[in-house]
């Protein structure tokens, strides 16, 4: 079923992922074994709008190109990632409910990590991939149910620069994608998010832009695309996408 939130004046449709009338999107395949949301979009909903009264005060936001990212179906978010205020201000500007792929060590203690799960956090561990088997799984289940995965292809704070990217995870999603015969109008969209700070004594205007989607061309390798996905983060962001190889 679905419900509609009103966000500034504007209605937006919210797809229930979760109890009896949860259905996949469109084109996507449903599972048979049972299978279960971690996020609860209650609380999302909930802390979203304190967010939004929060960053409204002390980092007002200006969002272009919100269009881009689909009303419906599945994709992957790939915004700049200089602060920790990235994450809310990616989950404001995106408007529909989305899970963030996070390193592994912010959910080492249980009251942390029931929240930060409960707000769509999924762990990833950097340093052992064999780990993330179970990550892999659950967030193919996202796709295959028209979820949005925002993923910070850098891996870590790179302020004032561009940071390389990294391919592992997006060759991943590659792959699944390439063994459920997603094409043309199914395939995965992958979308850019530039994000640039002004910083003030009290403000701290932010402004979001948000690239048309990218799809793979043909069996584009993982680093590859991954490279495109970065030149495209670094021109919304108003940076140098490596500059020392122009």
């Amino acid at each position: 079923m679905e419900r509609v939130e009103r966000i500034k004046g504007r209605k937006e449709p919210i797809v229930d992922l979760q109890g009896p009338n949860a259905a996949p999107l469109d084109g996507y395949a449903k599972e048979s074994a049972p299978w279960r949301l971690r996020r609860s979009n209650h609380l999302y909903g909930s802390i979203r709008g304190l967010g939004r009264l929060f960053f409204g005060i002390f980092y007002p936001m200006r969002v272009e190109g919100r269009e881009n990212i689909p009303g419906h179906g599945p994709g992957i978010l790939l915004p700049k990632h200089q602060f920790w205020t990235d994450i809310p201000i990616v989950a404001l500007a995106a408007g529909r409910p989305v899970s963030f792929i996070a390193k592994q060590e912010l959910f080492v203690y249980p009251g942390v990590r029931h929240f930060l799960t409960s707000m769509g956090g999924i762990p990833i561990d950097r340093q052992n991939p064999i780990r993330n088997l179970d990550t892999f799984r659950y967030v193919e289940q996202l796709l295959k149910r028209g979820e949005v995965i925002v993923l910070f292809p850098e891996g870590t704070y790179y302020r004032r620069s561009l940071g390389r990217g990294k391919s592992g995870f997006i060759q991943r999603i590659l792959r699944f994608q390439e063994k459920m015969g997603w094409r043309e109008n199914r395939a995965i969209p992958f979308i850019p998010m530039g994000i640039q700070y002004q910083r003030g004594r009290f403000r701290n205007e932010v402004q979001v832009r948000i690239g048309p989607p990218l799809f793979p061309l043909g069996q584009t390798e993982g680093m590859d695309f991954t490279r495109r996905i970065m030149v495209k983060i670094g021109e919304l962001s108003g940076l140098d996408p490596f500059p020392e190889e122009e």
